[in-house]
């Protein structure tokens, strides 16, 4: 029996435990049948045939009714009539909980990695009914509903079941399927009513001003698994990675929509192809508010976002760039998430996925919310998040953004503004543990994990059983900022900086290491990297093609931001796409060639890619000629022998006649050379190749005397190859030797 309190209760939707009174329970002469239908005028439970089982009489005052029958109801029906329309439809509140005890329990302990297979909105079926199973962890809320098209958005409908030993509250409505739109209505502790929030799991939602999320299900068939099975062979370490970062809705723009994951695959990613590029990075594509962020302020971290596309069309983008032969990175943001109402702030009521001490829990420099990273839900939500991307769509890495913000509790803050570990330190031990349990789980399943990272934390890139944060590689913001400070001087004045140009040898082993040329150094007043050249307009382009040069010699893994490849002349904005007609200029074509040759150099030559993250894969000729602003050096493959010499001038002064120490007595072969005519160089260079001399230098028994074209770089191989191998044939890219 109920009373009038607890039907009053669900009348208003303040009802905490809804099971409890609707569906089917056993009274001592029968059964009683319940269900809440507000505005009905009558309400029949019929059977499985359509014929009435019994009239539901209505509980006076309430928007209750309830019908009694002798036997135990199977599968029953509601025949429901309001304003002379009749219609039926199925009890939700007669369908048990598709949730398992070992689901509840691995939620509870915060160990369910593949918790989408729990939570969200998930099409199934249930007793042989199909419909649409929603659950979400809310443990400080009074009540939760499901609202939507399907009930009049009235949360007074459908409201969930709660399962008091982990918070999470559950419901089956049979009926729903895949395109339906739905949110999530809580009541607060406090009985307040929160504003209605976007489902944390949501596979996919709509724009604002709507926010909702959306019921998906996928019927994308992959077709990479020879990519699959060799990523899950592969190591990271030794293979050939050049990466082109990509804002995928400024890359291009089409007359009539914003850029789709469908033109992507068509033209972005043969390009990259083309480019020899081993990978696409994506800026982060999780749901996000505002354009503007850059998608750095996610607020669905289990939703691509509408702005390109469906979910299944990002699958089918992914899998035509494995099919191309490229990988496939995404920027994840598990640091920090902004404030909007339909999101995670506040989520139940209370600071749920958030610190509650703003000292702890906010974010100064952006406004936004800190995962609170020692909550084993909060720490669960995101790791199976990052797992969602690579098993759901096959991204093979993901590039942790904002890891030194994580790392440390006193981060951008002043003194008194934050709290000290239990140690009195000002390392995030809860972050940590955090990040060294991720790494581990995104490894079990193959892919690999990069951390933006810019202090001198130490062993960010090194296993977690040697005490490492477990990534598998760290972004050299260090090496980025102080070789662009070196370009930009005027090379009369490069003597007096020469050190910024060695210095990061002193640590370029001490980590895994990335050389990003990212999108943070082409935005907010920086201008593209070609406005960081000094000179004239010849001068500014050779110095751009050298510093490509050095960065494809100098040990770590590469990347380059869109439109960098072509010379971008104005600042990247997320608004506007690339300006392409800058190819029409033999300048800028230039550039894209040397690039091109760049990345197919860097993958066929062994001694370019395989030490790059160990001291022996490098060796210095001469790092210390500063007044004529040279260095060379020398990078080794696994097989010492296997070698390459990179020499750059960074002045507008051809040298003649330098003389540089190397290890073979044998003819060196100009693989390339940047100022080659083909690039827009003046072709000044060694017509192809130089022969070594029986002359000692640089601790060497033998040695070169080379011709350094100006403001120029230079990457010669021994002709005698260790395996025999055919060199490649480039020294300006199409084999056109220099002068």
């Amino acid at each position: 029996m109920i009373d009038a309190a607890a039907a009053g209760a669900l009348d208003r939707g303040e009802h905490g435990d809804p099971f409890a009174v609707l569906g089917p329970h056993r009274e001592a002469t029968g059964w009683v049948v319940r269900c809440l239908q507000h505005g009905a005028d009558r309400v029949e439970l019929i059977d499985a045939a359509g014929s009435p089982q019994a009239v539901a009489e209505p509980f006076p005052g309430s928007a209750l009714f309830e019908a009694r029958v002798a036997q135990a109801p199977a599968t029953y029906r509601w025949r429901v009539r309001a304003g002379g329309v009749a219609r039926e439809e199925q009890d939700p509140y007669r369908f048990p909980s598709p949730l398992g005890e070992l689901d509840l329990h691995l939620i509870g302990e915060g160990n369910h990695l593949r918790l989408w297979e729990a939570l969200g909105a998930r099409p199934c079926t249930v007793e042989g009914v199909d419909g649409v199973h929603f659950a979400v962890w809310a443990p400080n809320a009074r009540r939760v509903s499901v609202i939507g098209p399907f009930n009049g958005w009235d949360g007074r409908r459908h409201p969930m079941r709660r399962h008091p030993a982990n918070g999470v509250w559950d419901l089956f409505l049979p009926g729903l399927g895949p395109g339906t739109p739905y949110k999530l209505e809580l009541l607060g502790s406090d009985g307040q009513l929160l504003p209605h929030k976007a489902d944390p799991l949501a596979r996919r939602m709509e724009p604002a001003p709507g926010n909702a999320s959306i019921v998906h299900a996928s019927d994308h068939r992959w077709a990479d698994d020879a990519w699959m099975s060799a990523r899950a062979e592969a190591s990271a370490l030794d293979r050939p990675i050049a990466i082109y970062e990509v804002h995928a809705g400024s890359w291009r723009h089409y007359p009539d929509r914003r850029p789709q994951w469908r033109d992507l695959a068509r033209d972005l990613v043969p390009y990259v192809r083309d480019l020899g590029y081993t990978h696409i990075e994506l800026l982060p594509i999780t749901e996000h508010p505002f354009d503007g962020s850059w998608g750095y302020q996610p607020l669905g971290m289990y939703a691509p976002t509408w702005r390109h596309g469906a979910p299944d069309d990002f699958k089918a983008f992914v899998d035509c760039a494995h099919r191309a032969g490229l990988g496939v990175i995404v920027d994840w943001v598990p640091a920090h998430f902004p404030r909007d109402e339909h999101g995670l702030a506040r989520f139940d009521g209370t600071c749920l996925y958030e610190h509650a001490d703003p000292r702890q829990g906010e974010h100064r420099d952006w406004g936004t919310l800190i995962y609170n990273f020692g909550r084993p839900e909060v720490a669960n939500f995101l790791i199976a998040s990052a797992l969602w991307w690579i098993e759901e769509y096959h991204v093979d890495a993901l590039r942790v953004d904002a890891v030194a913000s994580m790392l440390y509790l006193d981060y951008s803050r002043e003194d008194g503004d934050w709290v000290a570990n239990v140690h009195g330190g000002n390392e995030n031990l809860e972050a940590i543990a955090f990040m060294r349990r991720l790494n581990d789980a995104v490894h079990a399943r193959g892919g690999v994990t990069m951390a933006e990272e810019s202090t001198a934390w130490p062993m960010v890139s090194r296993p977690t059983w040697l005490g490492g944060l477990g990534y598998d590689f760290k972004w050299n913001m260090g090496w980025m900022h102080d070789t662009l400070a070196y370009m930009r001087e005027d090379p009369v004045h490069r003597r007096w900086h020469h050190d910024r140009l060695t210095f990061g040898l002193l640590y370029a082993f001490s980590e895994s290491f990335v050389l990003p040329l990212s999108h943070d150094e082409v935005v907010h007043g920086k201008g593209p990297l070609i406005d960081r050249m000094p000179g004239d307009r010849w001068q500014r382009l050779a110095n751009l093609r050298l510093y490509y040069a050095f960065h494809y010699g100098f040990p770590g893994k590469k990347l380059l931001f869109m439109g960098g490849e072509f010379a971008q002349t104005r600042e990247w904005h997320h608004d506007r796409a690339l300006d392409w007609h800058l190819l029409d200029d033999p300048g800028h074509r230039g550039v894209q060639a040397l690039v091109r040759d760049l990345n197919h150099l860097h993958a066929a030559e062994r001694a370019l890619h395989q030490g790059d993250c160990e001291a022996g894969g490098f060796e210095w000729v001469d790092c210390a000629d500063r007044d004529q602003s040279v260095i060379a050096f020398l990078r080794r493959a696994h097989d010492r022998d296997d070698h390459v010499l990179v020499v750059c001038n960074f002045t507008p002064v051809p040298r003649h006649g330098y003389r540089l120490g190397v290890p073979a007595l044998t003819r060196y072969r100009e693989l390339l050379n940047s100022d080659a005519a083909c690039y827009g160089g003046s072709g000044i260079g060694n017509l192809g190749e130089s022969a070594a001399e029986p002359v000692p230098a640089h601790g060497h028994t033998a040695s070169l005397r080379l011709t350094l074209p100006p403001l120029a770089a230079l990457i010669l191989a021994p002709s005698t190859r260790p395996d025999d191998r055919e060199p490649p044939s480039a020294t300006g890219g199409n084999g056109e030797p220099g002068r």
